[in-house]
């Protein structure tokens, strides 16, 4: 019997131990991992993203497009780009698209300072607020760069959740096709992905969604902002 006890206990402990380690893992995720590159996979959701912009011209016709289908979408700025074309960025804001901070000048931040980093991700960061009235809590580093101490400890410090994408990368600021974009999208897009797109200067984005968003929507995808995604 004190034998059988023994080894229950033993069977006990190891379960709990298993039990505690994966808990561990799980919240270590949710709760102080600050780097998002996907949203969860039960659900059909899927967050469309556009870096660099505002533009001009191609960032009123990328909304045109969301709003032919009533899609959110998540918008990273680049604050120079917003002082100089405002009317998009505000219209942006004003439609219910999310607004995230792609740094002011668009560098490669991996090259800077932790001082330089944060006046980066500052300066825009008022810019954007000052545009729009809504602090902004996501960020995403040019070109995907970083050092991952140093820009988790800015996050932080000034509230942000970084996003990054997904592993689909159409790379439409080359200018392929339309269709090309949107095929690679469409075809191996998964529940919670974060897909990477440009609305600076790629005309053929604009083509690629009146394809992608229908098909995805008759998929049984939704779309939806970053932070709609994250709250799933």
């Amino acid at each position: 019997m004190k034998m059988n006890k023994r080894k229950a206990l033993c069977i006990l402990s190891v379960a709990l131990m298993i039990f505690v380690s994966i808990n561990h893992k799980v919240y270590a995720i949710d709760d102080e991992e600050v780097f998002i590159k996907n949203g969860p996979r039960d659900k059909k959701l899927i967050a469309l993203t556009f870096d660099d912009g505002p533009h001009p011209k191609e960032t009123d016709k990328v909304l045109d497009v969301l709003t032919k289908y009533n899609v959110k979408a998540t918008f990273f700025i680049a604050g120079k780009h917003a002082n100089w074309y405002k009317e998009p960025l505000i219209r942006a804001s004003k439609e219910g698209h999310e607004i995230g901070n792609h740094t002011f000048n668009h560098p490669d931040i991996s090259n800077l300072s932790l001082t330089q980093i944060e006046e980066e991700i500052v300066k825009c960061e008022d810019t954007l607020v000052n545009l729009t009235g809504k602090k902004p809590t996501l960020f995403r580093p040019p070109f995907g760069s970083y050092r991952k101490e140093d820009l988790e400890s800015i996050a932080k410090k000034h509230g942000y959740k970084i996003v990054l994408w997904t592993t689909i990368d159409a790379k439409d600021w080359k200018n392929p096709p339309a269709s090309k974009i949107a095929s690679l999208i469409s075809n191996n897009a998964k529940n919670g992905d974060i897909i990477l797109l440009h609305d600076y200067a790629t005309i053929n984005t604009v083509e690629a969604l009146n394809i992608l968003i229908p098909e995805m929507q008759k998929k049984g995808f939704s779309f939806v902002t970053v932070s709609e995604l994250l709250e799933q």
